[in-house]
């Protein structure tokens, strides 16, 4: 289910089937960026895969679809 979207990115909002866990999975086509961007997006999920807080629900994982040359 998409819950929302910008320029170069989409979150949708999908569940494990597994475990029946919720989540916000963040698509972001990187063929769209410039140099700059790409390593923009690289240090967000290297600043979310690193907070640690009560109020933040943490991160769980990132991977490279070469199909579609989105970030997930």
């Amino acid at each position: 289910m998409l819950s929302g979207e910008g320029a170069y990115s989409s979150v949708y909002r999908v569940e494990r089937v597994a475990t029946g866990e919720h989540f916000a999975l963040k698509k972001v086509l990187i063929s769209e960026l410039s140099k700059k961007e790409k390593a923009n997006a690289l240090n967000e999920v290297r600043i979310l895969a690193s907070i640690r807080n009560y109020n933040i629900i943490g991160y769980k994982d990132v991977f490279m679809d070469e199909g579609s040359k989105s970030l997930w």
